[in-house]
């Protein structure tokens, strides 16, 4: 994928730049993503992960071509052009299917590498860092190397198969697991210069065992633990001082930046600093569904003071219900009963996001949205009650900057956290939404 080459070509060669990388199914982020890259003018990396796309479906029951005409779908609809937007995937590997035997697990991950390849994803993480049915409980270097580049073989066979944009990978995992940490944090140990070296030389072995050298060449990113994390409520910064040997160690790898996971929640000035630091790909997901979720809560707040109970959308109660009645996706992380009702709503890890495609909560968002685009002249909502709820917006609108509208409002929700990233990265800020 030319683009990120290039972009780490600049970053490498000097240049303080990054890239966010927006990992993310929901419609709504999407749009605010792709309104963000329409009016900055810059590409947009959009990633799924193995949990949410796969070929069985994943939470949001798309498989990767279903992930792609939905992106492009809405690429359209918001008049960004196709070729500004990346496609990436995310812990592509076994992380589905750990309870299985490593035969069985790696099968069903060249399928899923297959798939992601053939839909046209160029950016590749191949994580193969997580133990299968009878594997040690920690894997050795080298076979977490091994089986990555079995994989990368696969994707090197799909695209000569299919052509189009050779694809650039990442290596590596980060630690805790993906998506926030279950437990309450304080602190994280860096990874060492020596354990990133020692992973890079790993894979760097094991794709010359593949006869993948060239496509060694396009392994642009290592995914290593900075010192950043999240978890239900609090976030652990990032300490540059702390990474410093970390950001220095990987001058003897010209081709590589670092790809920093967990960046949720990080302040500007911290994410700026990883950028400085060569963790140049900032991966952000919870954070925006985090934006998005307030949002919507402060919207149905607003429909609370206009309408009557018996005309509510009911948004909140209604989200709140089908996370009690399917804990599936919280029950191993929000542990605590006492604060159970606190978590479900505004813990940072954002469970929240694994319930939005369910139809009665689209139906209740559909009809928030529809309740308050009806309430005010041509849809605006009271200055008043912005000020009251949606202060960041309300100033926004009355700077001319937001339209009064209840679409605008909540995209500009996520947005305000898209722009803190574009900054960090040293793309400016946008100016109107």
């Amino acid at each position: 994928m030319k683009a990120l080459l290039d972009f780490v070509a600049r970053h490498r060669s000097g240049q303080p730049v990054g890239i966010t990388s927006v990992c993310s199914a929901h419609p709504q982020v999407i749009d605010a993503a792709l309104i963000h890259a329409r009016d900055s003018g810059r590409p947009v990396l959009i990633e799924a992960t193995s949990n949410q796309v796969n070929q069985f479906g994943g939470y949001t029951g798309m498989r990767p071509a279903d992930f792609r005409a939905f992106v492009m779908g809405a690429a359209d609809r918001m008049g960004v052009a196709r070729d500004q937007v990346l496609l990436g995937g995310d812990h592509l590997g076994p992380n589905c299917w750990q309870n299985e035997s490593a035969a069985i697990a790696l099968a069903k991950s060249e399928a899923l590498i297959d798939g992601y390849l053939a839909a046209g994803f160029r950016k590749i993480h191949l994580d193969c860092s997580m133990s299968c049915a009878g594997d040690p409980v920690v894997l050795a270097d080298e076979e977490v190397a091994a089986r990555a580049a079995r994989l990368a073989a696969v994707a090197e066979r799909a695209w000569q198969r299919g052509g189009g944009e050779a694809p650039v990978y990442i290596v590596g995992t980060e630690v805790p697991v993906p998506g926030g940490a279950r437990e309450d944090l304080h602190e994280l140990q860096v990874t060492s210069p020596a354990a990133m070296a020692a992973t890079v030389q790993a894979h760097r072995a094991a794709f010359a065992a593949q006869g993948l050298d060239a496509a060694w060449t396009r392994v642009i990113g290592l995914v290593v633990q900075p010192g950043v994390e999240f978890d239900h409520h609090g976030v652990v910064d990032f300490k540059p001082e702390k990474a410093r040997k970390l950001s220095t160690a990987i001058s003897v790898f010209p081709h590589l930046v670092y790809e920093a996971h967990s960046t949720d929640y990080q302040t500007p000035a911290a994410l700026a600093a990883l950028v400085h630091g060569h963790f140049a790909i900032l991966k952000v997901g919870p954070g925006l569904t985090f934006a998005l979720r307030e949002t919507l809560w402060a919207l149905a707040a607003i429909e609370d003071e206009l309408l009557a109970a018996d005309q509510r959308s009911q948004l909140r109660a209604i989200v709140l219900a089908a996370m009690r009645a399917e804990p599936k996706y919280w029950n191993q992380y929000y542990t605590d009963a006492e604060h159970l009702e606190f978590d479900l709503q505004y813990s940072l890890s954002d469970r929240v996001r694994y319930y939005w495609a369910q139809p009665k909560i689209q139906q209740a968002c559909a009809t928030l949205l529809c309740n308050l685009g009806r309430v005010g002249a041509d849809g605006a909502l009271p200055l008043a009650l912005l000020s009251q709820y949606l202060p960041r917006q309300y100033a926004d609108v009355r700077a001319g900057r937001v339209r009064n509208a209840t679409a605008s409002l909540l995209h500009a929700g996520v947005i305000y956290v898209l722009r803190d990233y574009a900054q960090a990265c040293g793309h400016g800020s946008m100016q109107a939404m």
